[in-house]
């Protein structure tokens, strides 16, 4: 069986447990608390991930495979969420570059430090310039999903699977989702694809 090097609170990891749940693949989680150094251990960085990260899908013959993107193109290929076509494979291509890029380093950042750091942190200095960046972000999505109902083709793909993780939880970092209600709309078109799951399990809770 698959196994995924996760972390619940991370929206790379969801990616990977959302793609593999639509594509109805069987898979078992690993939970790591990356607050405590659980994936720098000498162990871990030599069998799982020399980069000493999560969201690292391990097969069923010991290989792994790191980096969230990486991972859902690897088991979106010759599926419905990756196109045939050479162009929209390319525009998939052009945000997932963007979310790692422009999106994922100013959302997902702001949501750590607001959300797993103390609140005495001397790191939410840096909050202004996350949200300077990650609304030019979001601008942008806003502005490709006003006449779209998915980002590439008008077609659920791995670039709104990308862009989903991160943004649908944007509110925990500090950002205003109610200034685009183009992105609001498309959060519920994601949520309403066949096999969709929740990113915070059912109960749970931060502790």
């Amino acid at each position: 069986m698959l196994i995924l090097h996760d972390n619940i609170e991370s929206g790379n990891a969801f990616k990977v447990r959302l793609l593999l749940s639509q594509l109805g693949l069987s898979f078992k989680t690993i939970q790591y608390d990356v607050t405590k150094g659980e994936t720098r251990t000498a162990e871990y960085l030599k069998h799982i991930n020399e980069n000493g990260r999560i969201q690292v899908i391990e097969f069923e013959d010991g290989k792994c495979l790191a980096e969230s993107n990486a991972i859902i193109y690897y088991f979106a290929l010759d599926t419905d969420f990756f196109p045939s076509d050479k162009w929209q494979q390319a525009q998939v291509m052009k945000w997932l570059f963007f979310e790692q890029y422009s999106h994922e380093p100013c959302v997902a950042v702001a949501k750590y430090i607001l959300t797993m750091l103390p609140k005495d942190t001397p790191r939410r200095s840096e909050i202004p310039n996350l949200h300077t960046k990650g609304y030019d972000a979001l601008n942008i999505m806003e502005d490709r999903l006003k006449d779209h109902d998915f980002l590439v083709a008008d077609k659920y793909t791995i670039a709104d699977i990308a862009l989903f993780a991160y943004t649908h939880k944007a509110e925990m970092g500090g950002f205003d989702l109610s200034c685009f209600p183009a992105i609001v709309n498309w959060i519920k078109h994601v949520e309403n694809t066949d096999g969709f799951v929740t990113m915070y399990p059912d109960g749970w809770s931060r502790s």
